[in-house]
């Protein structure tokens, strides 16, 4: 997920350097010693927990939790165990930044988890590597993220979802190939680089017409007088690349006004508050794209099964995300000694099965991985399509 970028100084003086606002690009890689494991290995958590994306971060927060607690209950990690430090970023960039450094210098963590957000974990980069220790995103899907200015790939910085020119990659398949759409409605999130970059990927690859095509503000409440400019053109599916928080609202005023084509969506709509803007009525022959669905392998359902008798609910797809992180970060700590050593077996993973799919880390960090639409039908998941990785 994607939220604008703020850069951010560091609080500790050795790191000012690469963080000042008006400094020179940061590196790629960074000479210092990073951080020792010693008798726990330290995870730290730095996550939204409030403010305006507290959903995804909260979700992820409790997956990470989770699987803490079956690492440990199961003996650890070679015998170790994890210790959890848990930090709050605010849903703030700036304090995502302030974070990353205070769990790497005072907290001295081995590895860190999260930020949700795109915009939070690329003010975060510079920091991680400055410490080297690795910070892997549960969501981030901004495309480089995880490349420097230079161009060369962090050595510390890894995701564990797809990147966002995937995303319209896989909306234009999918409309093209399961819709049979040749005909589009284009209305996106002209506030957010995360909606604008998927929306330019799209327009890139699919080979049917757009034709309309609106945008709206991140915060926007009231969508008709576009939804009415449009609603008599002849299309047969919308794209709507954005969030939750106003694509629910978009869906129940387009099916109040009478709009029934397919609605396609990416992970930003993967929140249950999605159906409780739109209205379960209105939230059918909806479609969106995710990183997870219980119904792809056995170990999704059977994290399903568990996740929902401990919380009473479904695990979203940002619990099952955070879930998988702490997995690769355990795999990656077993034969470490510092947190440099964890970052470079993360560079090495290959074929780690996750709740969220089967993952190979590629050179950029990146995970490949297959990609689920979620058909929804008056509120309820009712189909699932799997998109395989592009290798």
């Amino acid at each position: 997920m994607k939220k604008s970028l703020v850069l951010w100084s560091m609080a500790t003086i050795s790191l000012m350097s690469l963080a000042a606002c008006d400094a020179a690009p940061p590196s790629s890689t960074s000479n210092a010693k990073g951080t020792e494991i010693k008798k726990t290995i330290k995870l730290g958590l730095n996550l939204e927990l409030t403010g305006p994306v507290s959903a995804y971060g909260g979700a992820e927060k409790v997956g990470a939790q989770m699987a803490v607690n079956e690492i440990n209950h199961a003996g650890g990690v070679n015998g170790k165990k994890i210790e959890l430090v848990t930090k709050d970023n605010k849903s703030e960039n700036a304090e995502s930044a302030t974070v990353t450094t205070s769990l790497a210098t005072q907290n001295n963590v081995n590895v860190i988890v999260g930020p949700a957000t795109s915009g939070a974990a690329a003010a975060a980069s510079p920091n991680a590597t400055a410490a080297a220790v690795p910070l892997i995103t549960p969501s981030g899907t901004q495309d480089d993220l995880t490349i420097a200015r230079d161009g060369k790939t962090y050595d510390y910085i890894f995701r564990t979802t797809f990147i966002d020119s995937y995303q319209g990659d896989v909306m234009s398949t999918f409309a093209t190939d399961q819709l049979k759409a040749k005909k589009v409605f284009l209305f996106y999130d002209n506030s957010s680089d995360y909606a604008k970059g998927i929306a330019k990927q799209f327009k890139k690859v699919y080979k049917g017409k757009i034709v309309a095509e609106a945008t709206y503000q991140s915060g926007d409440t009231d969508f008709q007088s576009a939804l009415t400019k449009y609603k008599n053109k002849s299309f047969d599916a919308v794209i709507m690349p954005g969030y939750y928080q106003e694509t629910g609202t978009i869906i129940k005023q387009a099916r109040e006004m009478g709009i029934t084509a397919p609605i396609v969506g990416p992970d930003g709509f993967a929140d249950d508050k999605l159906v409780e803007l739109g209205g379960k009525e209105n939230v059918t022959n909806v479609y969106y794209l995710s990183g997870y669905s219980e119904k792809t392998s056995k170990k999704a359902a059977k994290f399903a099964k568990t996740f929902k008798a401990k919380y009473g609910s479904n695990p979203s797809m940002f619990a099952a995300l955070g879930y998988d992180s702490v997995y690769m970060a355990a795999k990656a700590s077993e034969n470490a000694k510092s947190s440099k050593d964890i970052s470079k077996a993360l560079a090495k993973l290959k074929d780690f099965k996750g709740v969220t799919g089967t993952m190979t880390i590629d050179k950029h960090h990146n995970p490949i991985k297959s990609v689920s639409v979620i058909g929804l039908t008056k509120g309820k998941e009712t189909s699932t399509t799997v998109i395989q990785a592009k290798k």
